[in-house]
């Protein structure tokens, strides 16, 4: 309890603190931004409201009690989004990899239903969307489009029929793990046991390109990445991953994978989460979880010490903040890596706490492309940034996954025919 207040007191101070609001009202690199934004549909990789909307404080589950029309007490809701200027949004369909009890396929499907109630509650502003070409449609109509992203392959119970199941209930990417390594692929957060892919999850990648599902990298090992890429015969995604290279935090993306989207066509899609895009921040939170680990080994069956020794740690340690700069190198990075065609953005909104300075929400996108309008990047790069690419990668795995229906029929393999026995 006392760790809590500590943390909650520090957010308190931390609103009081002047900030790098970024771009300013009379910027002309910011009205710049929002001319191109006005033409160019902004494609938003990863947001996470529908688990925001299902671990609701007050009406949990309740899609008409959170109220999108209101002022939403995350960062998501119509009148930001609409100052944020989005085109098309990703909805992330995330369920915890920790859950296996509980039944995955069943959470999961009650987070499809989630996300489809709440986009269709609200047809003035969003719309279901399912292929490519929907963005440019909605977005003339004034409208979102709205796709949903599955947010680890526990959800699929090692099954490929529930794979096309999801597919088709709407879901057009799926990140191949999340924080828990799976019996078929390594993920960033988790002890590798696999080396990077089994044989069964490189079948998983095979069938989501012929089915024309994306296949996002975000949260899997560097192994993972690799061997996907070896398999994959459609352009990959990353839907929330920055650099490595600039932070060392597992869940960013090498340079030696950076390089291989150049031949894939694939993207990097960058977040707005502060750990990974600044390396002040993320070194605090190692040295915040080096001592608290600490303090358990010195205090063993006293939690209340434990409490007040973090109390204090963390008092005397004033927090880190992330800007709107450090989001921009990122971009610049994958950019000057990957290449232009390769880089999109991710924003992580409502699945993080802690915001960047200046991107607080969703209404503040236009400042981050006013950040690099200013560092001189020309519309056209801007556009390809802001939604060109992903909808290209889009594209092509359209037209992969129509090769591929006319070549072969769905995979019938299970886990046990390709892998054997189950590592326990």
């Amino acid at each position: 309890m006392l760790i809590r207040f500590a943390l909650a007191l520090l957010l308190v101070v931390a609103a009081f603190v002047p900030a790098s609001v970024g771009a300013q009202a009379d910027d002309p690199n910011l009205a710049r931004a929002k001319r191109l934004l006005s033409s160019t549909p902004l494609v938003d990789g990863h947001n996470d409201l529908p688990w925001r909307i299902r671990e609701d404080s007050a009406k949990p589950r309740n899609v008409v009690a959170y109220d999108l029309r209101g002022k939403a007490p995350g960062h998501t809701d119509l009148a930001r989004m609409k100052q944020g200027m989005i085109g098309a949004q990703f909805w992330s369909v995330y369920i915890p990899g920790e859950i296996k009890d509980s039944g995955y396929a069943r959470v999961q499907l009650e987070q499809i239903d989630i996300a489809r109630r709440f986009i269709a509650l609200y047809p003035e502003r969003l719309a279901f969307a399912t292929r490519a070409s929907d963005i440019h449609r909605d977005f003339a109509q004034g409208k979102i489009a709205s796709f949903l992203g599955m947010e680890g392959g526990h959800a699929i119970e090692n099954s490929l029929g529930a794979l096309r199941a999801y597919y088709d209930l709407g879901v057009r990417y799926m990140t191949l793990t999340h924080n828990v390594t799976l019996d078929w692929a390594d993920a960033a957060l988790d002890e590798p046991k696999h080396g990077g892919l089994t044989p069964f999850g490189k079948e998983v990648v095979r069938e989501m390109n012929r089915l024309g599902m994306l296949v996002d990298l975000s949260h899997v090992s560097p192994g993972t990445m690799s061997a996907a890429l070896d398999v994959a015969e459609a352009p990959v995604i990353f839907s929330h991953s920055g650099a490595r290279a600039l932070v060392d935090h597992r869940r960013n993306v090498p340079d030696s994978i950076l390089v291989r989207l150049k031949t894939n066509g694939g993207i990097v899609m960058v977040p707005f989460v502060t750990s990974f895009v600044s390396a002040k921040v993320h070194d605090q939170e190692n040295a915040r979880d080096d001592e608290l680990k600490a303090a358990k080994t010195h205090y063993p069956s006293d939690s209340l010490a434990v409490a007040h020794h973090m109390a204090e740690w963390l008092a005397s340690h004033p927090a880190q903040t992330a800007t709107i700069a450090d989001v921009a190198n990122h971009i610049e990075h994958v950019r000057d890596v990957a290449g232009i065609d390769h880089v999109g953005i991710g924003s992580d909104f409502d699945g993080i706490t802690d915001t960047i300075q200046g991107l607080g929400d969703v209404s503040k996108f236009p400042s981050l492309f006013a950040e690099l309008a200013r560092r001189g990047w020309s519309d056209a790069d801007l556009r390809k940034l802001a939604g060109q690419n992903l909808i290209r990668v889009f594209t092509q795995a359209e037209t992969v996954a129509a090769r591929l229906q006319k070549e072969r029929l769905p995979s019938t393999a299970t886990i046990t025919e390709l892998d054997g026995r189950l590592h326990p």
